[in-house]
């Protein structure tokens, strides 16, 4: 079975980042390799950043003067990737994730921070595999698809994640 090396680095300070949080990313980062039938060792980047710095780099590279969730900069094309020469892994790219706006959410949907950082890494590392939502409605629903089907796998699905109390907020 191929491996992944996930290197995960905090640029905030504004939330505390949760016991677990690091081991659930590298995770889900595994269950999509192995998802996509991905037989080639393989490194991503992840990076926690405030809603100030998602909004900077939302708006320098899809020119959206807003903050976002999760941002993904893919390091290859086609699953053509460059290969870490000492490695002889695929440098699949880096995914950028505001933990204040994935707080925010996770309160709106009424599910666990975990739900809610696990969907955005899964989400996040199908955009690196080449998934692109926002071409055309059947490229969303095939992509929705294989994040809920990853998820499930992991036993983080809708169902078992809504932990909140009506009422109780972040």
């Amino acid at each position: 079975m191929s491996k992944i090396k996930v290197m995960i680095k905090n640029n905030q300070n504004v939330v505390h980042v949760p016991v677990g949080i690091r081991l659930l990313i590298r995770r889900c980062c595994q269950a999509v390799l192995v998802s996509e039938g991905f037989h080639q060792d393989a490194e991503v980047s992840v990076s926690f950043v405030s809603n100030a710095e998602i909004q900077k780099l939302n708006h320098s590279y899809r020119q959206k003067d807003a903050p976002t969730d999760v941002l993904s900069f893919p390091l290859g094309q086609d699953r053509h990737y460059d290969v870490n020469k000492e490695t002889g892994a695929a440098l699949l790219g880096d995914v950028v994730i505001s933990l204040e706006m994935a707080m925010h959410q996770a309160h709106v949907y009424g599910h666990s921070l975990e739900r809610e950082v696990g969907f955005l890494t899964v989400h996040s590392m199908l955009h690196l595999f080449g998934y692109d939502h926002e071409t055309s409605p059947l490229e969303k629903q095939k992509m929705r698809e294989k994040e809920e089907t990853v998820l499930n796998e992991l036993g983080i699905s809708k169902e078992t994640t809504f932990t909140q109390p009506e009422g109780e907020g972040i």
